[in-house]
């Protein structure tokens, strides 16, 4: 006989839904799936004065826990994962760096694994094919064109676990790069680019759909050379990246991104190295040497930002709380939209029945005391469970 559904009942907290919030709300969790109704006599967890909101889906992240998703063995990318996750995201696209070719493609392999297990959402790369004019805290040394044939040659390692390969599309092979991944099923996004408008333009009409951390590593907006940041922000085929973190972005920046791409088109992500969740000191970011102070992530040469020590959770209690944005707008940012950009929407990104049993609590702050992940408690509300009944 097959095992009977075990079901628990999340009552009183608000609850953030695709329609709105939901006042003493009231959440039905079935073993690894939210549920319409629980059967009576259920137990029920009592999270009054919380919020519940969707599990947090992170695109574009390197690491966290004192380790990344780019170097070291199968356990170091698990130590990654258990650290996004305990902050609320319950789904991650493993992002590189800048490497040489061959070492990027065995990676992949790694990565794959673990996408394929259902531990990752899939694979992001980011870097080779970038800018030197704007490669930031990437290795010069190895940056190269966007081959066609270079650019496959890393989505067959992946085994069909790659989800995004940040480009810059102006430099030879860029275009006809990211028709490529589009005819793969792959997110094209534009990044670390010294694009003009025009040719942001060419590559959105080309396939692109996303613009990795806008505004950074690309040129700034300019009334007489708008650059593709104009292009980016204008068009509504393309979702925007931003780290909000304090410092990447300024809140009048963001609050412009929101602006113009409306709260469907705006991804918050983490864009995270080896230090977030972990703390200061001196790490690695590729083969590059960074160094973290006071949670800043810069490289120990030249200063530039290197990747930042955010969380999820951060980004959205800074969105609610300084930059001035309503709470649904701003958990759209962190869970519906980059989970329909990952064509996941139909299993999370919102709490809705049928769903995977990704949900985050928060207290009134806004900070995580709860995680659930397919149903199980990867951070527990211990208040909570003092008040569990049934």
């Amino acid at each position: 006989m097959a095992a009977s559904t075990e079901y628990t009942v999340l009552t009183g907290a608000t609850v953030v839904l695709p329609t709105g919030q939901v006042p003493d709300g009231r959440l039905v969790v079935a073993g690894e799936r939210i549920a319409e109704r629980a059967p009576e006599g259920a137990p029920e967890i009592d999270l009054r004065g919380h919020w519940l909101v969707p599990g947090f889906v992170d695109i574009h992240t390197h690491g966290g826990g004192g380790a990344a998703f780019g170097v070291g063995d199968v356990e170091d990318v698990r130590t990654a994962l258990r650290t996004h996750r305990a902050h609320g995201s319950t789904t991650v696209v493993a992002s590189t760096v800048t490497g040489e070719l061959d070492g990027l493609a065995e990676r992949a392999g790694l990565l794959s694994e673990l996408a394929e297990e259902g531990e990752l959402a899939g694979i992001h790369f980011e870097g080779p094919f970038i800018s030197p004019c704007r490669k930031g805290a990437h290795s010069e040394a190895l940056l190269r064109d966007p081959d066609p044939a270079e650019v496959a040659k890393l989505l067959a390692a992946a085994r069909g676990q790659a989800r995004m390969v940040t480009l810059a599309t102006e430099l030879p092979g860029g275009l006809d790069s990211v028709r490529l991944l589009v005819e793969q099923g792959v997110i094209a996004a534009i990044g670390h680019t010294d694009a003009t408008y025009e040719q942001t333009v060419e590559a959105i009409d080309a396939g692109a759909t996303v613009a990795t951390h806008l505004f950074n590593a690309m040129p700034p907006l300019g009334h007489r050379e708008p650059g593709p940041v104009a292009a980016l922000l204008e068009d509504e085929r393309i979702t925007v990246e931003l780290i909000n973190d304090g410092t990447h972005l300024h809140p009048a920046a963001l609050r412009l991104a929101f602006h113009h791409k409306g709260a469907d088109r705006v991804a918050f992500v983490t864009d995270a190295m080896d230090a977030a969740g972990f703390g200061d000191g001196r790490y690695r970011l590729g083969p590059l040497e960074v160094d973290v102070v006071d949670g800043v992530a810069r490289l120990t040469e030249g200063g530039s930002i290197a990747g930042s020590t955010l969380t999820m959770d951060r980004a959205l209690k800074r969105a609610v709380t300084v930059d001035g944005l309503g709470v649904e707008a701003a958990v759209r940012a962190l869970s519906a939209n980059p989970a329909r950009l990952l064509g996941l929407s139909d299993r999370v990104g919102s709490l809705e029945p049928g769903k995977d049993a990704d949900v985050v609590v928060l207290d009134a702050g806004f900070d995580v005391v709860g995680v659930l992940r397919k149903g199980r408690w990867i951070v527990t509300p211990e208040p909570a469970v003092a008040a569990t009944r049934g």
